[in-house]
């Protein structure tokens, strides 16, 4: 069985989808109308802005959103997904692609996702780090220790791969969890350079935004499974679906139990459909015994 999944924020590069414009009729009428539906040239940035002006969230999102989902355009009759999963961001890929989201819905939520996490952003600043080569039950731990005052908070945001997990939260208390997470043992705790605590309590304000848009937005069964962040678990039911994305912007993404399910129920081949091959990676840390391959 074959699994299609879709890269999230900070798989952006300057060029981006650039190349699926010019050789594919598909794709470049969807860029077309994602320029029409923001008000703005998104391809022009994506395809000549620098690095820092791919970096604003309110580019950053709709970019790898659109980029991956022209991607799966352009496969035609290729793009035949016995299941499909997507990386925080890219879950929202991953609906328009199986059919649960139409691209327009899909782009309007993905830049007031955006919009609401920048504002969020600036109204509560905080901070994520990576650590490595810890295991996650030492991580948790360390993190409710460090939360338990009441004052500010730190949590596992991304459990990306065995070995790596992204914590998140208020910047004074992820730098002293990565302090105690070096203490006991972890390779590296490496702070990211990143404006807010995505996956965190602190995402609250962005989570009342987004849930606003997404209760207003009609969803539809899509034609495969698609595998959530909140649970790992697969949902194939609209109203499960929006509950889901609606608490996944201060939940975390449990990527690793996400794969290792999409496995559990069949999946041998995982193709990464998006820019940046991140989740390649990731999926051959989870797993030896399936083929990895970028669409």
């Amino acid at each position: 069985m074959k699994a299609f999944v879709f890269p999230g924020q900070g798989a952006q590069f300057t060029g981006m989808g650039k190349d699926l414009y010019e050789s594919d009729e598909s794709a470049r009428k969807l860029m077309d109308k994602a320029d029409e539906i923001l008000g703005f040239s998104l391809t022009d940035i994506m395809f000549n802005g620098d690095a820092d002006a791919l970096k604003e969230t309110k580019v950053t999102q709709p970019a790898v959103f659109l980029h991956s989902v022209a991607m799966a355009a352009a496969m035609g009759d290729g793009f035949r997904p016995d299941m499909v999963g997507g990386h925080s961001l890219g879950e929202f890929s991953a609906l328009v692609a199986a059919g649960a989201l139409t691209f327009e819905d899909g782009l309007r939520l993905v830049y007031s996702r955006a919009m609401a996490m920048q504002k969020c952003c600036e109204a509560q600043p905080g901070g994520m780090a990576a650590v490595l080569r810890l295991d996650d039950e030492t991580i948790e731990r360390i993190c409710a220790e460090v939360s338990a005052d009441g004052d500010g908070v730190v949590v596992p945001a991304n459990y990306n791969c065995p070995g790596q997990l992204v914590i998140s939260g208020n910047k004074d208390k992820v730098q002293k969890a990565c302090d105690k997470l070096l203490e006991a043992g972890a390779r590296r705790a490496l702070v990211l350079p990143v404006g807010g605590a995505f996956h965190s309590p602190l995402m609250q304000g962005a989570k009342d935004e987004l849930q606003a848009a997404i209760e207003a937005t009609e969803f539809h069964e899509p034609k495969c499974p698609v595998y959530q962040n909140v649970d790992g678990k697969a949902h194939t039911d609209a109203d499960e679906i929006k509950k889901n994305l609606i608490a996944q912007l201060t939940a975390s993404v449990r990527w690793t139990q996400e794969v290792q399910s999409m496995i559990a129920a069949g999946a041998t081949e995982f193709v990464e459909c998006g820019p940046g091959q991140a989740l390649t990676g990731m999926i051959g840390k989870i797993s030896k015994d399936v083929t990895v391959e970028h669409a």
